[in-house]
C-alpha cells in the first residue's frame, strides 16, 4: 500500500515525534518513520491511529496512482504575497489539478493564518469574470500580488491589496491570473 503519511505530516509542519506523541496510545518516532517509508507494514489499525493523530481521514493517507500532489504557489502575509523559499507540499485535497494554492502565513483581510486559498487560473479573455473578486497575479522575480481585482484598462489590471491603508497595484500584461475559488480553513 502506498501511503502519503510523510507528505501530510510535513504539510501540517509536524515532526515524527509530534505524530508519535499524538497517537493513542503514544508510540515512538522510529515507528512512525518506518510506517511512513514502508519498512514496516501499515495495518488498518496503524492507518487509523496515524490519521487521528494528523486530524485527517484515513483515506487521505492512502495515495492513489492518479492523484496529483499540490504544492503551495505563494505565501500570503500582511506584507503581501511572496513565493515560498522552499517547496511546500499540501495535504491531499479533492481539488482540480489546475488549481494553484496560496497558504496564508499572517492574517490579512478576511484570511487567517493557516488558511489555504485555492485559486483557479483563468484565460486572458476570461479576466473580466474576476472583477471584484480576490485574485493571485504573478509579478517579475518570483513576486506576486494577491488582492481584489477592481478594474481593467486594456492589458493593465488594477488590484487593491487586502490590508488596510494599502496602495493600488497595476500589473501590465501578466502571464496569468488565478481567481480565489475555495478557502480551506482548519477549525
Amino acid at each position: 500500500m502506498i501511503n502519503s503519511i510523510r507528505s501530510v505530516r510535513r504539510a501540517k509542519r509536524l515532526t515524527l515525534d509530534d505524530v508519535a506523541r499524538r497517537c493513542d496510545p503514544p508510540t515512538t518516532p522510529q515507528t512512525i518513520g518506518r510506517l511512513e517509508t514502508g519498512t514496516r507494514t501499515l495495518s488498518i489499525d496503524w492507518l487509523n491511529r496515524i490519521a487521528d493523530a494528523l486530524s485527517v481521514s484515513s483515506a487521505e493517507l492512502v495515495s492513489m496512482p492518479d492523484e496529483t500532489q499540490h504544492e503551495v504557489t505563494a505565501l500570503l502575509t500582511p506584507d503581501g504575497a511572496h513565493a515560498p523559499t522552499r517547496p511546500e507540499p499540501l495535504s491531499p485535497q479533492r481539488i482540480g489539478e489546475d488549481m494553484l494554492a496560496l497558504r496564508v502565513t499572517g492574517g490579512v483581510g478576511d484570511y487567517r493564518s493557516g488558511d489555504h486559498v485555492w485559486c483557479r487560473p483563468l484565460k486572458a479573455d476570461d479576466y473580466a469574470s474576476a472583477l471584484n473578486r480576490d485574485v493571485l497575479v504573478p509579478r517579475p522575480a518570483g513576486r506576486f500580488v494577491f488582492g481584489r481585482l477592481i478594474g481593467m484598462d486594456g492589458e493593465k489590471l488594477h488590484l487593491l491589496p487586502l490590508g488596510t491603508g494599502t496602495r493600488q497595484h497595476v500589473v501590465a500584461n501578466p502571464p496569468w491570473l488565478a481567481v480565489a475559488a475555495r478557502l480551506v480553513r482548519d477549525l
